[in-house]
């Protein structure tokens, strides 16, 4: 009951009842990351290319796609990462999640929210005066 009312009410946690129809009727599993998130096709766009979606497991952030899928999934590669001995790049980092409104944000130096304290001008900006 908890789930029904989990994807009848919410759409940020995993996937809707209208996404699981969708999937139902038309989905075709192509694969599963190391996340749990399940990647499917089927049907096509407006542009004639065969649609593709992911079902997160628990909440839906874009960040959670690995490389691989996410070049799958933008039309970039044709063969899913499943289909093949996908390994990451060098400079294709893991995922770490969205910090944003905690305590281990970025802050950059100069920001008000930063340990630090802000460098001092060094005069060679001239503030607009209307009319000037």
């Amino acid at each position: 009951m908890k789930n029904f009312l989990l994807q009848f009410f919410t759409w940020w946690n995993g996937q809707t009842l209208g996404t699981r129809f969708h999937t139902w009727r038309k989905g075709t599993l192509v694969g599963e990351d190391e996340f749990g998130n399940r990647y499917y096709q089927g049907g096509t766009d407006s542009e004639g290319r065969t649609r593709r979606w992911v079902i997160y497991d628990g909440l839906a952030e874009a960040s959670r796609i690995p490389s691989g899928w996410h070049g799958w999934m933008h039309h970039r590669i044709d063969t899913p990462p499943s289909k093949e001995d996908y390994t990451p790049r060098d400079w294709q980092k893991p995922h770490v999640p969205n910090m944003t409104g905690t305590a281990q944000a970025y802050r950059p130096q100069g920001s008000l929210l930063s340990p630090g304290k802000r460098p001092a001008v060094t005069g060679d900006y001239d503030a607009w005066t209307p009319g000037s």
